[in-house]
């Protein structure tokens, strides 16, 4: 049995079809033609979709669906700068606090906030050095069921002691293992930064991660802290430690890239490392804006993320195409076309999914997205209408590896109120178990 979506409009190539479809075979893309003359056989599951449009599924390239517990929690801390936020806050308050269970439930939170807004695959980087061993395995557990595509990674790291970190490489690899034949969920280690790991222990997880024949993920100067750290310590920015030390290559992915040269933008690109942006996130750290115009004048591969802060991945788009508007004083920067490839063949590309558009023979990850705007969607504006004016609440269908998970706006793998709920109860839970006196009970 086969899917067949007769949309009224579909992207293809960077074009705009009107009255065209997708059938879909397995969990490939089988044909793409006007609906009139797509194949439907009998027994095939056939969806007239005359008023959406449909498009592949967004990637989001960098998420930490344990950061939902931290929305809107009061702290008594004053977070000063990026540094401080995390030995102040970050660390503290919530980190070095997440256990299995609330691994668990903010699993299925983070899917149902993802399937909701259009997102088909997603990197999680889980940073909780209390949460292992087991956690990675934990995450699969709730994203198998929601169906959703998921490279996942514990962030390995030496700030609270050399075994933890070694623990949390042991993490990594042990997933990559588990999951080297799954055809959805796939490990991959991931390091903090050169302020919490040292050399012998980046290079470890480097030659870990070569071993397996999979990518390490990093994040690199979300801030002028850890550049100004390297100057420090090393005589060198960040980007050109790791390259004396041999780790930059194409099987790099970095997040953040904020606080770098012009030098360093051109080593990445000689090393074609692939970079995943978060507009949003890094405005509320402080930490700046990522210079991406001038990563994509390089040539250089670029995706988007949540962070695990703002999730509602058009307000991710929008931010992307806003905000280097402002920073640059150029209204023609980052265009809406740039952004929505951003959005799905860079996350796509930088990450190794054979999706992010619309070809025959590519993943089936795919949604469709409702067009009853006010004004007409063209050829010529189609991309800012889909990502300036569009919202979750307009995807009504999501598509991932040929299987749907969400079907006339209504979630059909996870129950959305059961999960916020368990939620709700869980961040209540985290937030009172800590006193006035700044410590937890």
């Amino acid at each position: 049995m086969s899917i067949v979506l007769k949309g009224r409009m579909l992207i293809y190539e960077d074009a705009l079809l009107n009255n065209y479809g997708i059938r879909v075979e397995n969990n490939r893309i089988a044909q793409i033609a006007p609906n009139k003359d797509l194949v439907c056989e009998e027994g095939d599951e056939i969806y007239e979709l005359s008023d959406q449009i449909i498009l592949p599924g967004f990637v989001n390239g960098h998420h930490h669906m344990y950061g939902t517990l931290s929305h809107g929690i009061t702290a008594d801390v004053m977070v000063s700068d990026f540094n401080n936020f995390l030995t102040d806050f970050w660390w503290k308050y919530v980190e070095d606090r997440v256990d299995h269970d609330l691994v668990r439930t903010t699993a299925k939170w983070a899917c149902v906030e993802m399937i909701e807004s259009g997102i088909t695959s997603f990197m999680d980087i889980l940073e909780g050095p209390g949460s292992i061993p087991g956690a990675l395995q934990i995450e699969k557990e709730e994203i198998k069921k929601a169906g959703l595509r998921g490279f996942l990674s514990f962030e390995a790291c030496q700030r609270v002691s050399a075994g933890n970190g070694l623990s949390g490489i042991r993490e990594n690899m042990d997933f990559v293992k588990l999951c080297s034949k799954d055809d959805l969920i796939k490990g991959l280690p991931s390091i903090h930064t050169l302020f919490t790991c040292d050399k012998e222990f980046v290079k470890r997880a480097k030659e870990e991660a070569d071993r397996y024949h999979c990518m390490l993920h990093m994040h690199l100067s979300e801030s002028d802290y850890e550049p100004s750290w390297s100057l420090v310590h090393y005589g060198k920015r960040p980007v050109e430690v790791y390259e004396e030390w041999g780790i930059l290559d194409q099987n790099i992915l970095a997040s953040q890239v904020v606080a770098v040269t012009d030098e360093e933008l051109d080593l990445l690109a000689k090393h074609h490392v692939s970079v995943i942006s978060m507009p949003l996130s890094n405005c509320e750290v402080g930490g700046g804006i990522a210079p991406v115009s001038k990563m994509l004048e390089r040539g250089m591969t670029v995706g988007l993320g949540t962070d695990g802060y703002i999730n509602n991945f058009f307000e991710i788009c929008r931010g992307a195409f806003l905000i280097h508007k402002a920073n640059e004083k150029n209204s023609q920067v980052m265009p809406a076309k740039t952004v929505y490839k951003l959005a799905t063949s860079g996350g796509a590309k930088a990450m190794g999914i054979d999706a992010g558009e619309l070809a025959v023979g590519k993943l089936a990850d795919i949604i469709a997205v409702k067009i009853d705007t006010p004004t007409p969607i063209n050829e010529h504006n189609v991309f800012e209408q889909l990502i300036l004016f569009r919202n979750p609440a307009d995807v009504k269908y999501v598509m991932v590896n040929g299987k749907l998970l969400k079907k006339d706006g209504k979630l059909i793998t996870v129950e959305k109120e059961k999960c916020r709920m368990e939620m709700a109860e869980a961040a209540e839970k985290f937030w009172n178990n800590y006193d006035a006196g700044g410590e937890y009970i």
